[in-house]
């Protein structure tokens, strides 16, 4: 099982450079990857300061040489799938090949998509991020892409360069239970990013394996907070054990939890 860390960048992480150090730091410790909640806005704290997540990925890609990287997850409802499929790349080249795209559904907390003018149907939202996730993977190819679907459109277009990880970028599909929909979408892709118990998990897996005929290969990357135990996820097939950090989090604490180092799995 290898050990991230999953920051949230609001507050006194809002800061790509702040973010980037504690990256480094946690690449000299030993930590096998960063990820970043990826928000706009949280509407129940107005006043909270947040960070671009992509931004601060950029910053993190450049300040480090080894760790995995990437949002857990993108609602990719949100974005135009053109964008998503541009920055990724770009980071993926600042990184040498170290980026994951982790995306989901996404959820209007607070109104965070709704008060935007953002889709907030859920079935809407689901057939925007099958159909854009489709449109990224041809983008990423470099073959010329023709694509008339019912929220997105490309005419002919090549989109250069590919991807330093081949044959694309790895994607993880976030899943909070065992409905077909993102389990399905999972099992086409790379990982899952589940919100569950171990029995939950065990659950999804068993249905993504049935799915794609095995799970070698397959990531599993489980959230939880500093101090829980990643053993019994670990034993339901997890393979990656993000420490979870709360919505308000100090720069102190994350350094507190670097300085203890990865626990042995």
């Amino acid at each position: 099982m290898r050990h991230a860390l999953y920051l949230p960048p609001f507050g006194e992480l809002a800061d790509p450079a702040v973010l980037a150090d504690l990256a480094a730091r946690a690449e000299e410790a030993g930590f096998d990857g960063v990820f970043l909640w990826d928000h706009l806005v949280r509407p129940d704290r107005p006043d909270l300061a947040v960070c671009d997540a992509w931004i601060a990925l950029a910053a993190i890609a450049a300040r480090t040489g080894r760790v995995t990287i990437g949002t857990r997850v993108t609602p990719l409802s949100r974005r135009r799938p053109q964008e998503v499929a541009r920055q990724a790349v770009a980071i993926d080249q600042l990184s040498a090949g170290r980026f994951v795209l982790g995306v989901g559904l996404g959820g209007d907390n607070g109104g965070e998509l709704s008060r935007l003018g953002e889709v907030d149907d859920a079935r809407t939202r689901a057939e925007m991020l099958d159909e854009g996730l489709d449109v990224i993977c041809r983008m990423w190819s470099g073959a010329p892409v023709d694509h008339r679907g019912r929220h997105y459109r490309v005419e002919g277009l090549r989109f250069l360069p590919r991807p330093v990880q081949r044959p694309r970028i790895p994607i993880w599909v976030a899943a909070q239970s065992v409905k077909p929909g993102p389990l399905r979408r999972a099992a086409r892709f790379d990982g899952l990013c589940p919100e569950t118990t171990p029995d939950g998990l065990r659950e999804m897996l068993a249905e993504i394996e049935r799915r794609r005929g095995g799970l070698d290969g397959f990531e599993v990357a489980v959230g939880g907070p500093p101090g829980d135990d990643p053993e019994p996820y670990r034993q339901a097939g997890a393979t990656w054990w993000l420490v979870q950090f709360p919505e308000i989090t100090s720069v102190a604490e994350v350094a507190a939890v670097i300085a203890a180092g990865v626990a042995p799995s």
